[in-house]
């Protein structure tokens, strides 16, 4: 089933991790065909990581980035061979099932992964039978009867050992000496009717005779009674016999265990990288996890095309305020209450763009059109999307539509709204507790706009008696933000949200602020009485002063 991602802006807020969370709970009941995930592309602040905790439920997963992963490429495990199996069945599943790579476990019961077989092993071991010496093979009794056609007629009291492969088609004499010269290795001995070599294969403790002149169910003439080693009765000639046994040997005598390690997390171009600088035609894919839990293989021709993952994007509809590697993802729809400047799509898109206070309004509204019932935790995660991004109904942003949605969502989660926006508020820390490089980006939106590119963070408090104490700080991490992000204008805004009153914090190389029409209480610090919403009170006085500017420069 294809994961399908539901993921807020880069600094998430309450609105929009709870928007995705209960987004993602809509459409995984709506389409039984996709596995939709909600994440989160930065960290919880203190009030959503509390308001999750409450309610006992665990908040979107963290995902830096959708850049395309070993995941989205990954071969599950169809076939398999274990180490013991003769290397003629790894040919044969190699040329049936048209792959180029095969898996090989420890045992039929232990999945324990100990190697991988490809074309690449299966030629090599050929070609090294004709460079050198004469080849010694690994035998494996075991598995006569998996590649010989005939029967075992007895099996010796060693069922593994190696040993060179001789046909008995020669003079006596002459097998004897040529015998002689592979000592102290005694050979398996491919022989048609000939009692002589027979007899001194028996007296010399050959480790396993293949008898290729016995039809049926009919028994050698030969008296076999002292010999401790394997007889096997071959129903087809001799030439074809030394084919087939020389493929008898165990695949874990020609597989390759060396492999670039790599989990299902690694990104597809790092792991693409890796196979290209190696000799293996594939390599296993363990995971993140647990590094002995073994689940795929990738090959070469799973990097000939670049996957791209399917998104959701809610709260936010720019791809510059979203989860980093988006130009490599597919975006499938966008829910959302900003003003849309979404980046061009390939292909029609859903898009629910309404100008609500929340986006967990326009997702309460899905779950009515689609009649899907509501449970309590789901009402009261929604309720805390609204009631945070309305700052409990009173800031300007509110619609009438955020108001019918808190309503109904308090009545189902049978609960007192404003005693739940109340509580989840004062969740709400000091500023002299919170790291000021966290204050000004933890909910920091970009805009660029008549030339100039700006950033206005935001920050809610429950006081304002320690802000000027805290002002140095935080001017020094707008400084730094503004360096960083190459940005002309860098602005902080200081909400109490139980006085419904802020402060604006400016930072600017330029005249930019002394535009501002708010009352200045000192440089680069301004008093914003009434004012809660960025979007809607801020950012309108902001983009006035950057077009005066721009038409005055």
């Amino acid at each position: 089933m294809k994961e399908i991602v539901i993921t807020g802006h880069r600094n998430p807020d309450m609105d929009s991790v709870c928007s995705a969370w209960a987004y993602a709970q809509l459409k995984n009941q709506i389409d039984l065909e996709h596995s939709y995930v909600a994440v989160r592309c930065g960290h919880l602040n203190n009030q959503t990581k509390e308001t999750f905790r409450d309610l006992e439920t665990e908040p979107p997963r963290l995902l830096k980035d959708v850049h395309p992963r070993v995941a989205d490429i990954l071969s599950p495990v169809s076939i398999f061979l274990k180490a013991e199996e003769p290397i003629l069945k790894a040919i044969r599943a190699l040329h049936d099932y048209t792959v180029s790579i095969v898996p090989v476990f420890k045992s039929e019961w232990d999945k324990h992964l100990v190697g991988l077989v490809s074309v690449q092993e299966v030629s090599d071991y050929l070609i090294s039978e004709q460079v050198g010496e004469r080849p010694r093979y690994t035998f494996r009794v075991s598995n006569f009867e998996k590649v010989l056609p005939g029967r075992l007629y007895r099996r010796g009291k060693v069922d593994g050992f190696r040993a060179p492969v001789m046909v008995g088609a020669m003079p006596f004499k002459v097998s004897v000496d040529r015998i002689a010269r592979l000592l102290p290795d005694t050979p398996v001995l491919v022989v048609g009717e000939r009692s002589s070599i027979i007899q001194y294969a028996i007296k010399n403790e050959f480790p396993a005779i293949i008898l290729t002149w016995i039809e049926g169910d009919a028994a050698p003439s030969i008296d076999l009674s002292g010999y401790q080693g394997t007889v096997f009765l071959s129903a087809t000639d001799t030439a074809e016999t030394v084919r087939l046994l020389r493929l008898s040997a165990p695949v874990k005598d020609i597989m390759g265990n060396d492999y670039p390690h790599l989990t299902e997390e690694t990104h597809f171009d790092d792991a693409k990288q890796m196979l290209i600088q190696s000799e293996y035609r594939g390599l296993p894919v363990f995971s993140s996890t647990d590094p002995d839990h073994f689940l795929g293989v990738v090959t070469r021709r799973c990097f000939i095309d670049r996957p791209k993952r399917q998104l959701i994007m809610v709260d936010h509809n720019e791809a510059s305020q979203s989860i980093r590697g988006i130009e490599h993802a597919e975006v499938i729809e966008i829910i959302d209450h900003h003003r849309l400047a979404p980046e061009k799509t390939r292909n029609p898109i859903y898009v629910s763009s309404k100008p609500v206070g929340s986006t967990c309004t326009i997702v309460f509204q899905h779950y009515l059109a689609f009649d899907r019932p509501i449970t309590k935790r789901c009402a009261k995660i929604l309720l805390s999307g609204i009631l945070s991004d309305t700052v409990i109904l009173k800031s300007p942003t509110t619609t009438e539509e955020d108001r019918s949605a808190v309503f109904r969502l308090a009545e189902i989660a049978e609960i007192d709204y404003r005693l739940f926006g109340e509580q989840m508020f004062s969740r709400t820390s000091v500023l002299s507790e919170k790291d000021p490089d966290h204050v000004v980006t933890s909910d920091f939106k970009v805009y660029r706009e008549y030339g100039y590119s700006i950033g206005i963070g935001q920050v809610e408090v429950v006081t304002l008696e320690d802000l000027s104490e805290n002002i140095p700080d935080l001017r020094s991490s707008l400084d730094r933000v503004a360096g960083d992000q190459r940005l002309d204008w860098v602005m902080l805004l200081v909400t109490n949200v139980l006085k419904e009153n802020s402060k604006l914090i400016s930072r600017t190389a330029s005249s930019l602020d002394e535009r501002l029409i708010y009352p200045k209480e000192g440089q680069g610090l301004f008093d914003l009485p009434g004012i809660l919403s960025r979007k809607k009170q801020l950012l309108p006085e902001v983009l006035r002063v950057l077009e005066e500017a721009s038409g005055t420069s």
